[in-house]
């Protein structure tokens, strides 16, 4: 394989960007899923919604970069779906909610830090160790959980069931997010035992930055607009 440039990471973020900007919300043809088929439908639309959530699925592969071996990442993915699922369920339960677009602009800064923390930011600009990975994934976790919650909160789901129908949400959301983490993990895994891998993890980290600076300004557009 070729070696990355910055000409190929323009080209990457011209190609992918304009497609997850618009890949990430809550849809008419979903809440009709919701109405008419039960349970099962909260888990496929809550798969759907992980494996289309970008700014989850970055961070995470920002996560993944870091690690080198298989335990590590089943460590580090664990404590990320224990932190969204205590948010995701608990926020949804107790009906607590926030602006989606100041939620989504956090998560955004998620995946900025990711890239920062990986292309070694923290020593190279602030002189000092970046902080323990393992609790800011839980924090992070926290964070992604309640943006899905307030994503779960714009259906219409009603009374009946509400605590199975938010938890057959959640499930739904870790089986989407294991399907997308696959191809993820291999892709990674495999580029480790290329040549090429340093110019690639320069170029993606890179690409973890600008993808969460444009999405935190895309979200204060949103939030702003809004308003």
């Amino acid at each position: 394989m070729g070696r990355f440039t910055f000409k190929s990471l323009v080209s990457l973020t011209c190609l992918f960007f304009p497609v997850v900007l618009f890949a990430h919300g809550v849809s008419d043809s979903d809440q009709a899923i919701l109405n008419n088929g039960g349970l099962l439908s909260y888990i496929f639309v809550g798969a759907k919604h992980m494996v289309t959530g970008y700014d989850h699925l970055l961070f995470l592969a920002g996560v993944i970069f870091y690690l080198s071996n298989f335990r590590d990442i089943f460590r580090f993915i664990t404590v990320f779906t224990i932190g969204h699922s205590i948010t995701l369920i608990g926020a949804t339960y107790l009906r607590i909610t926030a602006n989606e677009h100041l939620i989504d602009a956090v998560i955004a800064l998620s995946v900025l830090y990711k890239g920062f923390e990986n292309l070694g930011g923290f020593e190279k600009v602030f002189k000092v160790k970046s902080p323990n990975l393992l609790l800011m994934v839980l924090i992070f976790g926290l964070i992604h959980g309640f943006g899905l919650s307030t994503r779960l909160q714009s259906f219409d789901v009603g009374n009946e069931q509400f605590l199975a129908k938010i938890i057959c949400f959640n499930i739904g959301v870790e089986v989407g997010q294991i399907l997308a983490l696959i191809p993820i993990v291999f892709l990674i895994s495999r580029w480790k035992k290329i040549k090429s891998y340093t110019a690639f993890y320069k170029a993606a980290n890179t690409y973890l930055i600008i993808a969460g600076i444009g999405l935190f300004i895309y979200q204060l557009y949103g939030y702003f607009k809004a308003h």
